[in-house]
């Protein structure tokens, strides 16, 4: 009996050991599985940040080139502006410039005008009273002359002239005669160049009033 005892004992005592190995190598292998579990856990995490930071990277370099692209849309849109609204600028002066050199050119236009015509008016009723004063004239000497002719028309009386005497009187009644003619042909080409001269003018002030 003490001998299948102790053999008893034997066996339990190395099945118990044999049973603390197969659980030690269990709690071995138990042990680096989750320890390679928890490295591949951690390289999966490692992996997602670096993806995430990546991501995150890019993102902001997304973002500074769309804010770039805004700053330079911006400064362009106000440059563009900026042309644009000196271009404007240019030609409103340009406008008012011309605006105020027709202004200028049309009021020196019409002060010529009216200087011509004012002066032309004048020269005009000037020149139509010395034509009333040189008729009124005219028709003062026209009565002297008048009176004059009156005043020699009287008989001749030369029946006690003798021939030399009426050659004299002859040639001094056809100097007397001829004078007369000289003087009217002098009034009749003096008239006939008023005349013309009043009719030129007339002329220039129609022409002038219908600019």
């Amino acid at each position: 009996l003490l001998e299948s005892h102790a053999l008893i004992c034997v066996e339990y005592a190395e099945k118990k050991k044999n049973i603390a190995t197969t659980e030690k190598v269990l709690l071995d292998i138990q042990k680096k599985r989750q320890n390679k579990d928890l490295v591949e856990l951690q390289g999966l995490i490692d992996a997602h940040f670096e993806c995430r930071k990546k991501e995150e990277e890019e993102l902001i370099a997304l973002k500074e080139r769309i804010e770039k692209r805004r700053s330079e849309r911006a400064e362009q849109q106000r440059i563009r502006a900026e042309k644009d609204k000196e271009r404007q600028a240019r030609r409103e002066e340009e406008r008012l410039r011309k605006e105020e050199a027709d202004m200028k050119k049309k009021a020196e236009e019409d002060a010529k005008k009216k200087s011509v015509l004012t002066s032309m008016g004048s020269n005009y009723s000037s020149h139509l009273q010395k034509a009333d004063q040189k008729r009124g004239k005219k028709q003062t000497e026209r009565e002297k002359k008048k009176k004059i002719l009156a005043e020699r028309r009287k008989a001749l009386n030369i029946d006690h002239l003798n021939e030399d005497k009426l050659r004299e009187k002859a040639k001094e009644l056809w100097d007397w005669m001829y004078s007369l003619e000289s003087e009217k042909f002098d009034h009749i080409e003096k008239l006939k160049r008023q005349k013309y001269e009043i009719t030129n003018q007339r002329q220039r002030v129609e022409e002038l009033s219908k600019q």
